[in-house]
């Protein structure tokens, strides 16, 4: 919704029902009528969505006055957005750390695919898509969220929260159709 105000970027025609769509399908997945959490992790949580927005939309004002590439821009990004977590690192003073394979593993996975390649690929979606498209494909998360859970862990997805995956998976797809019928 960032990039009406900000970019111009409107919402038209078929997008609107995707729109909608999505967002039902998010409200089932995410049954906010039954939310039990606090509210400062709730707001935590909002504040977060927002700021994948606001990021979304900062990244096509940059590239549109800016001619950078995709990786520096990534590496930059990752390299100044460690820095609060490595000021929060020293100040935790956290337990001696073992080091372990395992351990070792994983924060190459997370360094690596989870975080680099993600971003990589992020930027390149905002680079060839428009950020309300791009940002609308974000929703594909809690649909795969849904469907690890049932595959790793048994976690059956309740009809609601089936059916909620069903209208993000609708809304995506309006999307993709109406994306190729424009070109």
């Amino acid at each position: 919704m960032l990039a009406w105000p900000v970019l111009g970027e409107r919402v038209k025609g078929w997008q609107w029902l995707a729109l909608l769509s999505a967002f039902a399908g998010l409200l089932l997945i995410l049954q906010p009528w039954q939310m039990r959490a606090p509210v400062f992790s709730t707001v935590l949580a909002l504040s977060a969505g927002v700021s994948w927005a606001a990021s979304g939309v900062w990244v096509k004002l940059l590239r549109a006055r800016v001619r950078t590439d995709l990786l520096p821009l990534t590496a930059w990004q990752l390299l100044l957005g460690s820095v609060p977590l490595l000021i929060v690192a020293f100040i935790a003073r956290p337990q001696p750390i073992t080091w372990a394979p395992t351990l070792v593993a994983a924060l190459v996975y997370n360094a690596v695919p989870a975080t680099a390649l993600a971003w990589l690929l992020w930027l390149y979606a905002l680079q060839e898509l428009p950020a309300g498209m791009a940002g609308m494909g974000t929703l594909l998360t809690p649909l795969v969220g849904v469907c690890a859970a049932w595959i790793q862990l048994g976690e059956q997805p309740q009809p609601i929260e089936a059916g909620g995956m069903a209208f993000v998976f609708a809304g995506l797809a309006i999307l993709i159709a109406e994306r190729w019928r424009s070109r």
